[in-house]
């Protein structure tokens, strides 16, 4: 239950928010480093690679992602011959920072690059929006652009006693920022969000955004978010979070603030502010703040720097046996730049998601691994420091061992054991460094990852859902023992749950699990498809995101399936590794691959079952059903995609944000 003080606190931070509502800062996005969901549709012909429309597109995409790495909103038009002009743009969300404008860009151009080859698309990512046709459509909303809405929502509603007063606030406020958007005066914005949001109960309060290309007119523009908000009865009625979007508009609504505090705009559409308000706005962001400080440091004096993380206590049951105490985990700052001769550049071994990683030496000669984490958290250094015990406690041969970190002048570093042989892609899909991995080899790194996985799924004390296994996250040893990386996006379940929700959609094109990139759902039966993923990949030493033979093999799943349901399947066999399989083994390691990455995930195996199928030899195998095949083709009118609530589950070093990394 929330202590008196804390509510006070979250009265007076937002109250101090719906005061302080003017500005243009461009800070850092509340969402992660790069679009985790999005809504996508392509219409039109199919074209092939040599189609000039084709060749045109394919370097409008290259163009705006570059393009996007010093501009927040562009229009092109590529191509010399008229019936073959590409007419493409991107705009990015109005309150993101540039980074997150330029990787949202250059992510979702890739995503087009490879998803779509049909004559007109769009995408609005969390952070932009892509868009391109074969007629300019720039400064009109068009008939053939209402025809064409897009729907995502959370599946949770609000209370029934609250439905009502909810309907009422939201529909009172959308119009407000669509107001604000069509009015938006600035060079190149037409965006608009309520700060503070919009209380509709006690405890609750809905956040609107709304925005449009900017160069539509006030007119169309205020007409695409009216045909926006009529679809909201019929597309999410009552639900607590929903997206609604044509190719030329979208609003976005959800029971958190999820776009940035200091937002370019606060919805309402004003052109400016009188000196009188400007000084009155001035002096309540100056009580805001001082009042904000006494209490916090009221409530920072009573606080215990002792306190246990409860979840972490209740997984452990109170076995003070089983307590590590994040203290004795802790190195200096010194110590640390010593080991890395101050995180010198001859020392950086690796960029992640989440920073960089430096090999460093201790003192006593043990090599190391030190990842530099992100300063942009508001994560607490007690509750990091918990975070930190719990995967120290996750000990396994074929895990990365954590032997703890520092938290001082700022920095936040986790050090790991140092990993020899890089990761397996470095080797896997590479045509010479493939060689090195025999059959052997490879069997022995598909056995290391499954015992892994099922330590951290079953036999760990808290279950732990890893959500981005992939082939550049298995680190090999001196012996190419595979150890599991890179825990940046696990999450952790209760001591009996074994599956979860989540709100922003993150890992690796090619390794996520159909459900989860479709309803945020995860479970260890995500892990259990990313591991069939990576057996797939380590048999054919090809990299399923970018495998492509046919139109009836567009990955390498889909290939796979074919090859096994036409009797064929060692015909995907590395060519490398013919001569040194044993052919028992590959072929049992193909069809739990196919088993693996079912598209149900109650057809999945649990990863007891795998390691069982891997050790037994006269193991008999369930037969595998045709996976979900990445289609390239969209036929729907209406392209739909839920989007969950948050999670109540626990993200490991909370700290970093929600996308994809790699290893250490």
């Amino acid at each position: 239950m929330m202590s008196k003080h804390n509510f006070l606190i979250n009265k007076v931070v937002q109250s101090c928010l719906l005061l302080w509502c003017c500005g243009s800062l461009r800070t850092h996005a509340a969402a992660a480093d790069g679009p985790s969901s999005l809504i996508r549709g392509c219409q039109g012909t199919n074209l092939s690679d040599v189609n000039p429309y084709r060749q045109n597109l394919n370097q409008f995409l290259v163009s705006a992602a570059a393009a996007s790495r010093t501009q927040d909103f562009n229009t092109s038009a590529t191509g010399s011959d008229p019936s073959d002009t590409v007419y493409g743009l991107f705009m990015c969300r109005g309150d993101v920072s540039s980074d997150v404008c330029a990787n949202c860009v250059s992510t979702a151009s890739t995503d087009f690059l490879n998803y779509c080859s049909q004559m007109v698309g769009y995408g609005w990512y969390d952070n932009c929006l892509l868009r391109y046709s074969n007629q300019s459509f720039f400064s009109v909303f068009s008939q053939a652009d209402a025809a064409v809405a897009s729907c995502a929502w959370n599946t949770m509603n609000v209370s029934s006693d609250e439905a009502d007063k909810f309907n009422q606030v939201l529909g009172s406020s959308i119009n407000e920022v669509a107001d604000g958007a069509a009015n938006d005066t600035r060079p190149l914005q037409k965006f608009a969000v309520r700060l503070g949001g919009a209380e509709f109960s006690s405890s609750n309060s809905v956040y609107p955004l709304a925005q449009c290309i900017p160069e539509l007119s006030g007119t169309d523009c205020r007409r695409c978010l009216s045909d926006a908000i009529s679809l909201l009865p019929r597309c999410c009625a009552n639900s607590r979070g929903c997206r609604v979007a044509f190719p030329s508009c979208m609003i976005w609504y959800e029971l958190f603030q999820f776009y940035n505090i200091a937002s370019p705009s606060s919805g309402k559409g004003k052109k400016g502010i009188s000196k009188q308000a400007a000084i009155g706005i001035a002096f309540s962001t100056i009580f805001c703040v001082l009042l904000f400080v006494v209490l916090a440091v009221f409530l920072l004096k009573r606080r215990s720097r002792k306190r246990r993380d409860a979840e972490i206590q209740e997984a452990y049951d109170g076995d003070e046996s089983l307590q590590i105490d994040p203290e004795s985990l802790q190195y200096s700052l010194s110590a640390i730049r010593i080991a890395t001769d101050d995180f010198s550049v001859d020392n950086k071994i690796g960029q992640g998601g989440f920073g960089p990683v430096y090999k460093g030496k201790l003192p006593d000669g043990q090599d190391i691994a030190v990842k530099r984490l992100s300063r942009r958290s508001g994560q607490g250094a007690q509750e990091f420091k918990n975070e930190i015990a719990v995967v120290a406690k996750l000990q396994h041969r074929n895990l990365v061992r954590l032997l703890g970190f520092c938290l001082e002048a700022g920095e936040k570093l986790l050090i790991y054991e140092f990993v020899p042989n890089k990761s397996l892609d470095y080797f896997l899909f590479d045509p010479e460094k493939q060689q090195l991995l025999d059959w052997s080899k490879r069997y022995k790194i598909i056995t290391g990852i499954a015992r892994g996985l099922l330590y951290l799924h079953e036999d760990s004390r808290l279950r732990i859902v890893h959500r981005d296994l992939k082939a550049g996250n298995i680190l090999l040893d001196e012996r190419m023992n595979p150890k599991i990386a890179d825990f940046g996006m696990a999450k952790i379940c209760g001591v009996d749950e074994f599956e979860g929700n989540t709100n922003r959609i993150a890992g690796t094109i090619g390794y996520m699990a159909p459900e989860y990139t479709t309803t945020g759902q995860f479970s260890v039966k995500s892990d259990v498809f990313s591991f069939g993923v990576v057996i797939l990949e380590i048999i054919a030493g090809k990299k399923n995101s970018s495998f492509y033979l046919s139109e009836d093999s567009r990955d390498l799943l889909s290939y796979a399936w074919e090859q096994w349901r036409h009797g064929t399947p060692l015909a995907m066999l590395d060519p490398t590794i013919v001569d040194s399989c044993v052919e028992i083994e590959v072929l049992k390691c193909i069809q739990i691959g196919l088993l693996c990455v079912e598209e149900g995930a109650d057809r999945r195996p649990m990863m007891s079952s795998v390691v069982y199928m891997l050790s037994g030899d006269s193991v008999t195998l369930p037969d595998p059903h045709l996976p979900l095949i990445s289609r390239r083709e969209r036929t729907e009118s209406i392209p739909e995609e839920l989007e969950s609530d948050r999670s109540d589950t626990k993200l490991l070093f909370g700290s970093m944000t929600d996308s994809s990394s790699s290893a250490v």
